[in-house]
């Protein structure tokens, strides 16, 4: 089961993402990333986060800890914007933290071209990626981190922020358990990932044991009842079920076009280059950022 800790400082806001996390101490001597219950991408974005986090490390990925945060919005009561203060009212109680990585930075596109990555470990993550309906790992916004970033020891890829994930639960009915994802642009996909390799390897581990197991540790109150399924013993066998029935048929959904770096580069300079053409005169000295994130994250900034 996932641990419980307290929150007993808030340290500041991370800025990088639209649900606006928190870095916060615990009673634990730990430092977490915490996702709030009332940010705008709701509740649902925490269960993704649980389910797929805990399918990755049960899978041998790197993934930090997560924990349940007991959060006290008074704690925070310096934080200066409205916004932030509201959004920890409406989060008081449980919600999800993760262990906070110091030094840890962005897989940008510039380090991934110094960064060796081989080509399985690169499958394995596309995998997980294919088989979650995570579509939010690209070239422009990894959500992976290089870390550690200082001593001696190597640096690795950590997986984290799978909130996009798990696309399906949002409409059930209809959802096909064998429908393809374009993973086209994927951040790994110029590093030539062998997803088949992968498949191999990693499909026959993820049984409806397991998938048990991981959706067991999501807490009752964040699972929404809705049309068909009114428990959250019914939503966990929904997630179960249909999980289960997308390994099974991984055969058809398994990504395989890859196109390499140059052919991205192109394809983006192509891009550049038609919207500067649509563009009036005025406006075509102003940087195209187009799929870029608004800034890099850097944790180590968040400790003082």
């Amino acid at each position: 089961m996932l641990r419980e800790v307290a929150a007993t400082r808030y340290v500041e806001p991370l800025r990088s993402g639209g649900s606006v996390p928190g870095v916060v101490e615990a009673d634990d001597l730990g430092t977490y990333v915490v996702k709030f219950t009332g940010s705008a991408q709701g509740r649902k974005a925490l269960v993704a986060e649980v389910i797929v986090g805990e399918l990755a490390r049960a899978l041998g990925l790197r993934f930090p800890e997560l924990v349940l945060v007991h959060f006290d919005p008074a704690i925070a009561e310096h934080e200066p914007h409205q916004e932030v203060r509201e959004l920890h009212a409406a989060s008081g109680g449980v919600n999800l933290g993760m262990d906070y990585l110091p030094g840890a930075r962005d897989f940008t596109p510039e380090v991934a071209k110094s960064f060796r990555v081989d080509s399985l470990e690169a499958g394995r993550i596309v995998w997980l990626d294919a088989l979650t309906a995570n579509v939010d790992r690209t070239v422009h916004s990894s959500n992976l981190m290089v870390w550690p970033t200082l001593g001696i020891a190597p640096p690795h890829l950590w997986l984290i922020d799978h909130g996009a994930a798990l696309v399906f639960h949002h409409r059930w009915d209809g959802t096909d358990p064998e429908k393809a994802y374009d993973f086209r642009h994927h951040a790994l996909g110029h590093y030539a990932p062998d997803v088949r390799a992968a498949d191999a390897e990693l499909a026959p581990r993820v049984t409806e044991e397991l998938l048990r197991g991981i959706v067991a540790e999501v807490p009752d109150a964040w699972l929404t009842a809705e049309a068909g399924l009114t428990t959250p013993d019914a939503v966990r066998k929904a997630y179960v079920g249909y999980l289960h029935a997308r390994v099974r048929a991984s055969s058809a959904w398994l990504p395989t076009d890859f196109p390499t770096r140059e052919e991205l580069a192109a394809e983006e300079a192509l891009r550049v280059a038609k919207t500067q053409q649509g563009r009036p005169k005025w406006l075509q000295r102003v940087p195209d950022l187009h799929g870029k994130p608004a800034a890099e994250q850097d944790w180590s900034v968040h400790l003082g």
